[in-house]
């Protein structure tokens, strides 16, 4: 059943957690962190009640927090909507078109369980409302806030069956409660939707799933529990509820020096010259600083991704999607190791662990392929997130990626990528009834987009950058991994690699050979008849 799906991708995680936190360790913890702030909200005359509803408990935080709806209203996490200023391009949640879940248009009411808000369950939804603003998605601290799908972002408040019919009693949380311990943001609560990217946990991105929600210190360097237990705002430093470190626009090269604590920095705080500067290694190592002008420092130091125990998707083929079992339910299998490798609702997948990333060069321009673009099928991959650069531009440096590639529904009328309606309990979505003419149709007319009515595969591939999962110094990239035949930038173009396979020239390395060779075949003569000549005079 869809719902299945979606509650075991979105909440997994979470809910684990929760389990394991009995009242009086989270009695402790919240006593712990009261004592770190100025403000203890079990106190609040505003929160000593029972809520019904999200929006009611935002009402209530307003009445201190006068300006924090303002500002949500300003950003891409509320309107899941970001105008690239340099290609023009429309893009965020609501207009991308990706090979995951292919897109949120037409899914709103289960994708929104990531939202930042109450109530998103198409275009018509009211985002200049202060009240739809969820405060608790973001600054829950008690592990126990979690948003069911197919409720459109909204919460349990009370008991209820979910699905309708189903059986299945879904308990409500304590609002009340979760209200009067807000706190921080912190990696399980921005992990409860970016690590569950794509419909799970480490789907998408590789370098971002739930075992950086307690890593030790093998796994990140910065988010180690305990060591430098760097929260996401850490990097992420936010002002105004404004989250620097957009995908959309990301910084691949960061030419400003570290930031100045008190001095007014407009650049990317997230970046890794924003704490470490230009000139990152010292004394012995200081050679390895010429290498920072053609090499992202993620390049060298996160040698891997997915390294949490938790594998990533790398491929995905919609294309086999459709089979049922002997149940009537969408056939599931799985591997040795006890991964899906097919699901009759969302077709073949292809999993891995501990993945070395793919190298691209990388100038921060990020082109989409969005609704409507006009696109032919081949038989290479058509990008549809395709990352801009070259060795050339003066702007690129050499980054680790993770190239998702698979297979997703195509118009080959229009010749162009398709919404499709998954989530629901209408006889419209795929997950339901895995029908393909219908989800499509249905999901081409809630964006008010043209279908021909026919339906192919085309393969696509995505690219993400890795930038988190950062290694210790001992396990960073050593100078033969790159600088050695069949290296990891064997593929990398326009640039001279020393001990690069690809950098060899067969006939001039043959010649200096056989010029070293007769050299020291001249050598051995000349001192054979030096020697040969001295017996003579003897």
């Amino acid at each position: 059943m869809p719902f299945g799906f979606m509650i075991f991708a979105r909440t997994a995680a979470i809910a684990i957690a929760a389990s394991l936190v009995i009242p009086a360790t989270c009695a402790a913890g919240d006593q712990a962190k009261a004592v770190k702030s100025t403000a203890d909200h079990t106190t609040f005359k505003a929160l000593q009640r029972n809520f019904a509803s999200g929006p009611e408990v935002t009402k209530a935080c307003l009445t201190c927090h006068t300006e924090a709806a303002k500002q949500i209203h300003k950003t891409q996490h509320w309107n899941w909507e970001y105008v690239n200023p340099a290609s023009k391009q429309v893009l965020g949640k609501r207009r991308v078109i990706n090979n995951f879940c292919t897109s949120a248009a037409s899914n709103y009411a289960s994708c929104a369980t990531c939202h930042i808000g109450y109530g998103l369950n198409n275009d018509s939804f009211d985002f200049a409302s202060e009240e739809n603003v969820d405060c608790l998605v973001c600054h829950d601290t008690t592990g126990r806030y979690t948003k069911e799908p197919g409720l459109a972002g909204h919460v349990v408040a009370q008991d209820m069956e979910l699905p309708p019919g189903s059986g299945r009693i879904v308990k409500a949380i304590d609002l009340r409660r979760i209200a009067q311990h807000v706190g921080k943001t912190s990696r399980a609560t921005c992990g409860a939707c970016h690590f569950n990217g794509g419909g799970g946990d480490g789907v998408k991105h590789g370098d971002l799933d739930s075992s950086l929600e307690s890593p030790d210190k093998a796994l990140d360097v910065h988010m180690d529990a305990e060591g430098n237990n760097f929260a996401c705002a850490t990097c992420h430093q936010t002002e105004g509820h404004q989250v620097p470190g957009s995908r959309y626009a990301p910084t691949a090269r960061d030419t400003e020096g570290a930031h100045l604590r008190g001095k007014k920095d407009a650049s990317n705080p997230a970046t890794c010259q924003a704490c470490h500067g230009q000139a990152p290694h010292k004394a012995k190592s200081a050679k390895l600083n010429d290498h920072t002008d053609k090499v992202a420092c993620q390049t060298c130091h996160i040698p891997k991704y997915a390294r949490g125990g938790i594998p990533t998707k790398m491929w995905w083929d919609w294309s086999t999607a459709g089979q049922r079992g002997s149940d009537g339910k969408p056939l599931i299998r799985k591997n040795a190791e006890g991964h899906v490798f097919y699901n009759g609702a969302k077709g073949t997948f292809g999993v891995a662990e501990n993945v070395v990333p793919e190298y691209i060069w990388f100038n921060g321009t990020v082109k989409y392929t969005l609704l409507g673009d006009r696109i032919e099928k081949r038989e290479e991959p058509v990008p549809i997130g395709r990352f801009e650069g070259s060795a050339d531009d003066g702007k690129s440096l050499i980054w680790p990626v993770k190239i998702f590639r698979g297979k997703q529904a195509y118009d080959p009328v229009n010749k162009s990528l398709v919404v499709t309606h998954l989530a629901g309990d209408d006889d419209s979505a795929y997950w339901t009834n895995l029908d393909w003419q219908k989800a499509v149709a249905t999901g081409m007319a809630a964006v008010n987009a043209d279908f021909s009515g026919q339906i192919d595969f085309i393969a696509t591939e995505s690219t993400w950058p890795i930038t988190h999962m950062v290694a210790p110094a001992k396990d960073a990239l050593r100078c033969n991994d790159c600088h050695a035949s069949g290296g990891r930038l064997e593929k990398v173009p326009g640039i001279y690699i020393p001990g690069r396979a690809s950098d060899h020239a067969r006939w001039l390395d043959a010649s200096g050979w056989a010029i070293a060779a007769l050299t020291l075949l001249a050598v051995l003569l000349h001192a054979l008849g030096r020697i040969v000549a001295s017996r003579r005079k003897h």
